[in-house]
């Protein structure tokens, strides 16, 4: 489109790294992720979930309370049936001792089944509601943002965020209940003891906060270089990036620069892994010592005869128990503390404001009833950043089944013109109009079935050529899909290929020509019907051979439907009803081909 390039980043005038080239720059905005995420905002996410999670809970705390019992089984074994030779007791506790473990066990592959479910749930819901989010931008945003950056949003942000969501909050629960009924229970066996238990606690906090925070920063770190990854896997191996390459002889600075990038990212992988080893390290430690401490104090003189060898060794039993969920307990914040990158990426996307939203209270119409009158009322449209507007006080009336065509020299908005008639953007000012109702007050579904485009650009799906043109309208039957690849003139060529209609037609259509696919895309435009065709300069890429062949084919598509053409070779719209001439986004010139021509104005100039 014209002024399209005002919105994009050229790639050698990307923000880099400090680090070396081809790195993009941390933005300010980056580096406030950690204090933009709200962690009710995250917790809302669960909310409609809240009756499976009281049952995790329920589950959580009934698992919890039952494996206490263990330690004073144990107990009851080592101080009263083992000594006294009691074995129906001892056959007792040692029964209740494999029967806590089985319902314990059972317990917990229910709670995992249904925290799962819910986590997974969350992730569907989070992966949709981005994806459909993403879909309700302007074209103006895909045009300023690298395909490779959406995807990695998509895909690596909230595929790292998928631990976090499915288990975390069941784990923070469980280990939670477990370290409260741990305490409870050794309190009940020795306070005293419990107390040289729980000097380890304040240093592990302190050491988990500290991971914590260097685990955020570097996962904040690995998701922009992920990104940076994706963007050079999208630009370097698809088809038109892999002939780049291939023909500018750059494929050995593709490979240096994306094994630059994966040597950054297994090193933020290292950091990532290492930030919490020297903390475990130094608390595993400690939470070895506590035990030999326990037994130390137990066997001093000033303690004997203070308590059984069964509750020293159900105390220690439980003292260990304490410290594995604790240490849980303490990975759970850093988890959840370091993931809030991720979560501040997809909130990023998720709060991004729709340039071109769907009305609340669309007006209703039937496709089929419209006639296509199409008004521009004094149209004025600028593109950000852009210091002009590319159309200004634009107002021109194409009545039902008329054809306007709109010529002017690069740069003088036709594109942009063709873009709003599609609502591809919204005018600045003014308004457009098919049959007197604004664009802006129709459903999106109504106006891509009034509204066709066919442009110079031509996308096929990575799929076959019978797909490709339902893609347009898929209840279409085989029958009308061949109607509209003849009426295209592109039949005979795909009956004469081997798989005919099943034909793959390769990414991005590679396997056919530009003019073969310039006519795949008018059946494919023909399947729909609209009542309205904006024909973007549709054969300014193609041969004088090959674009009479895709001429005759618009000239079928065109046949009694509203038609504005943009064009560059002023050969495909001298038979046109009205010719506008832009120049700088104002109509300067109108009427029909010999009456510019003898003007000899700015028409009359261009056709020389």
């Amino acid at each position: 489109m014209d002024h399209a390039s005002s919105v994009l980043v050229p790639p050698d005038n990307r923000p880099r790294h400090d680090g070396g080239p081809g790195r993009r720059a941390v933005t300010a905005a980056e580096k406030q992720q950690a204090s933009d995420v709200s962690l009710w905002r995250i917790g809302a996410l669960f909310h409609p979930h809240r009756g499976p999670l009281a049952v995790v809970v329920t589950i959580i705390v009934a698992s919890s309370v039952l494996g206490m019992a263990s330690p004073f089984l144990l107990r009851a074994v080592i101080d009263d049936a083992l000594p006294h030779g009691d074995l129906p007791l001892l056959a007792w506790l040692t029964a209740g001792m494999v029967a806590v473990a089985a319902v314990t066990a059972a317990l917990g592959v229910l709670q995992t089944w249904i925290s799962t479910r819910i986590g997974q749930e969350v992730m569907h819901r989070l992966r949709t509601d981005v994806f459909a989010h993403l879909q309700r931008q302007s074209i103006a945003f895909f045009t300023r943002t690298r395909t490779g950056e959406v995807q990695s949003r998509i895909t690596n942000d909230i595929g790292g965020m998928q631990g976090v969501v499915t288990s975390t909050a069941t784990s923070l629960a469980a280990n939670l209940t477990t370290v409260i009924a741990t305490l409870v229970a050794m309190v009940a066996l020795s306070w005293q003891l419990t107390l040289i238990s729980l000097v380890v606690i304040p240093p592990s906090i302190w050491l988990s906060r500290r991971v914590a925070r260097i685990r955020r920063a570097v996962t904040a770190q690995q998701q922009r270089e992920l990104a940076e990854l994706s963007v050079t896997i999208e630009e370097s191996l698809s088809v038109n990036g892999a002939t780049l390459a291939k023909t500018t002889g750059s494929s050995a600075a593709l490979v240096d620069r994306f094994t630059t990038s994966s040597q950054r990212l297994a090193d933020l992988e290292l950091r990532a892994q290492l930030a919490g080893r020297w903390r475990m390290a130094t608390t595993s430690i400690v939470f070895a010592a506590i035990p030999a401490v326990i037994y130390l104090v137990a066997g001093l003189p000033i303690a004997e005869g203070a308590m059984s060898i069964g509750t020293l060794v159900a105390f220690t039993a439980l003292q260990s128990g304490l410290f594995r969920p604790l240490t849980a307990l303490l990975d759970v914040g850093v988890s959840v503390v370091s993931s809030l990158a991720l979560f501040q990426r997809i909130f990023e996307y998720l709060d991004l404001p729709v340039d071109v939203a769907e009305p609340e209270h669309p007006v209703r119409v039937d496709p089929a009833a419209v006639r296509g009158e199409v008004r521009l009322e004094d149209v004025t449209f600028a593109y950000p950043d852009s210091p002009t507007a590319a159309l200004a006080g634009v107002s021109l009336t194409v009545p039902a089944g008329s054809h306007l065509a709109i010529v002017g020299e690069t740069g003088s908005g036709k594109s942009t013109l063709a873009a709003l008639v599609a609502r591809l953007h919204d005018p600045t000012a003014g308004r457009v109009t098919i049959d007197g109702i604004d664009l802006r007050d129709l459903a999106f579904a109504d106006l891509a079935a009034i509204v066709g485009v066919v442009s110079q650009e031509t996308y096929l799906l990575h799929t076959t050529v019978r797909e490709n043109l339902r893609y347009a309208r898929p209840d279409a039957t085989d029958a009308e899909i061949e109607a509209a690849a003849r009426a295209a003139q592109i039949h005979d060529l795909i009956v004469s290929l081997p798989d005919g209609y099943d034909t793959i037609v390769g990414s991005r259509g590679h396997r056919f020509s530009g003019g073969e696919k310039q006519r795949i895309a008018i059946a494919r435009t023909l399947l729909r019907d609209p009542r309205v065709l904006v024909l973007d300069e549709a054969t300014s890429a193609l041969d004088t051979e090959t674009e009479r062949a895709v001429q005759r084919a618009l000239d079928e598509l065109s046949r009694g439907r509203t038609t504005i053409t943009i064009a560059h070779r002023l050969s495909t719209v001298r038979d046109a009803d009205q010719i506008v001439v832009l120049d700088h986004g104002r109509v300067v010139e109108r009427g029909a081909h010999d009456d510019l021509v003898a003007r000899g104005g700015r028409y009359a100039a261009l056709a020389r």
